[in-house]
C-alpha cells in the first residue's frame, strides 16, 4: 500500500474554504511540538503569541500598524497571482518606494515645505514601486524570462541601494555616524489617527486599497479578465483578452501598492529612512495573500492574524526568552501548511495497492 495524490475531477469548494482553517490548526499543533522540544509550556507559549496581544489596548494598536503594510502589499500580490503572474519581489518594491518617497523628504529637509510634500511623497513612492515591478514583468512579456527569479533578485538590488544611501550620501551628519537619514520634518510625516499612539493615516489608505481591489475583482470587466486569464488561459485567448498586457497591469498595480506601503511605513511609524525599515513585509505578504484565499476581504483578516504573530513574537522574547527568529519560523510553518492544504483543492489523498498502482501508472 502506498499513499498517492489523485487528481479530482473538479475543484473542491469545501476544501478551498476550509484550507486556511486547517492550515492554522496544523500550525498550532506543530508549534505545540516545537515548544515542548524547546522546554516551554506549549499552552503558555501559544497564549503569549496569540491571546495576550488581544487583551491589551497598546498591542491592538500595534497589530493595526503592523497589519497595514501586510494587507496593502498582499492585495496587490493577489491581483498578480489571480492573473497567473508571480510577483515574489514585493519586498524590493517596498524598499524602492520608501527610497523614492524619502528622497523628497531628504531634499526638502529644513526648508519648511508646504502641505504638498506628503501627497507628493506618496505619489512618488507608488510610481517608483510600479516602475520597479515592471522590470520583471517586461522581461517576462518580452523575453519569456522567469518573473519569479527576476523579481526576487531585484529585492537584493533594492536592499543594497538602501544600504548605500543611508550609509553614504543621505546619512544624517548629526546622527553620530548611525546609518540613517535625518528625522523627517512634520510636513513629511503622516498624521496620527489617535493622539499618543502610532496609529497613522496610512490605515485609511490600506482600507481604500482593500475596497478598491474588492470592487475591481468583483464588479468590473478588468476583474473578470483577471479571473479568466488566471483560471482559463485558453478561454481568455478566445475571448480576446491580452494576457501580456494583463501581466504588465497587475505587476504595476502590485508594485505601486508595495511602494506605497514602503513610503507609508517610513513616513509613518519610523519617521526616517534606515536599513531595517521592513521585517520582511514583502515576503510575509505572500502568506497573507494565500491565507486570505487571494480575496481582498480574506486578506484583511489574514493580515491581522499575521500581524498578531509579529506582536506575539515581541512579547514572547520578553516573557519566554524565545528568539525573534521564532516569528519567522511560525510564518514559514504556516506558509508550508497553507500550500500543502491548497493542494487538496485539486487532489485527494488515496491509499493505493501496488497492483493498482502498476495498472494506473504513477500520478
Amino acid at each position: 500500500m502506498s499513499l498517492v495524490l489523485e487528481r479530482r475531477s473538479e475543484r473542491s469548494v469545501a476544501i478551498a474554504l476550509l484550507s486556511p482553517l486547517l492550515a492554522i490548526t496544523l500550525t498550532l499543533l506543530t508549534l505545540t511540538i516545537v515548544f515542548v522540544a524547546l522546554g516551554k509550556n506549549p499552552a503558555a507559549a501559544l497564549a503569549v503569541y496569540f491571546i495576550t496581544p488581544l487583551t491589551d489596548g497598546y498591542s491592538l494598536q500595534e497589530i493595526a500598524v503592523k497589519a497595514s503594510p501586510l494587507i496593502m502589499i498582499a492585495v496587490g500580490l493577489a491581483l498578480c497571482y489571480r492573473a497567473n503572474a508571480w510577483n515574489i519581489g514585493a519586498e524590493g518594491q517596498l524598499l524602492i518606494g520608501a527610497i523614492a518617497g524619502s528622497g523628497l523628504a531628504v531634499m526638502t529637509h529644513g526648508t519648511n515645505p508646504g502641505p504638498w510634500l506628503m501627497p507628493a511623497m506618496l505619489l512618488v513612492g507608488a510610481l517608483a514601486g510600479a516602475a520597479y515591478a515592471l522590470i520583471p514583468a517586461l522581461c517576462k512579456v518580452r523575453f519569456g524570462a522567469s518573473e519569479i527569479l527576476i523579481s526576487l533578485m531585484l529585492v537584493y538590488v533594492a536592499g543594497l541601494l538602501l544600504d548605500y544611501l543611508v550609509r553614504g550620501p543621505w546619512r544624517d551628519p548629526a546622527g553620530f555616524n548611525f546609518p540613517t537619514t535625518a528625522e523627517f520634518d512634520p510636513a513629511a510625516t503622516l498624521p496620527l489617527l489617535i493622539a499618543g499612539s502610532r496609529v497613522h493615516a496610512g490605515l485609511i489608505l490600506t482600507m481604500i486599497a482593500v475596497v478598491a481591489a474588492a470592487v475591481l475583482l468583483g464588479r468590473t470587466l478588468k476583474g473578470f479578465e483577471i479571473r479568466v486569464v488566471g483560471t482559463a488561459p485558453r478561454a481568455a485567448r478566445f475571448a480576446g483578452f491580452n494576457a501580456d498586457r494583463l501581466v504588465l497591469t497587475t505587476f504595476a498595480i502590485s508594485g505601486a501598492l508595495a511602494g506605497l506601503a514602503g513610503i507609508i511605513e517610513v513616513a509613518g511609524p519610523i519617521g526616517r529612512l534606515q536599513p531595517d525599515i521592513s521585517p520582511g513585509y514583502g515576503f510575509t505578504a505572500i502568506i497573507v495573500a494565500f491565507l486570505g484565499r487571494l480575496n481582498p476581504l480574506g486578506i484583511l483578516a489574514s493580515g491581522l492574524f499575521l500581524a498578531l504573530t509579529f506582536i506575539g513574537g515581541e512579547q514572547a522574547q520578553i516573557a519566554l526568552k524565545l528568539p525573534q527568529d521564532m516569528t519567522g519560523v511560525i510564518q514559514g510553518i504556516l506558509l508550508f501548511y497553507v500550500l500543502a492544504c491548497d493542494s487538496l483543492i485539486l487532489y485527494r489523498i488515496r491509499w493505493r495497492s501496488p497492483q493498482r498502482k502498476a495498472l494506473h501508472g504513477p500520478l
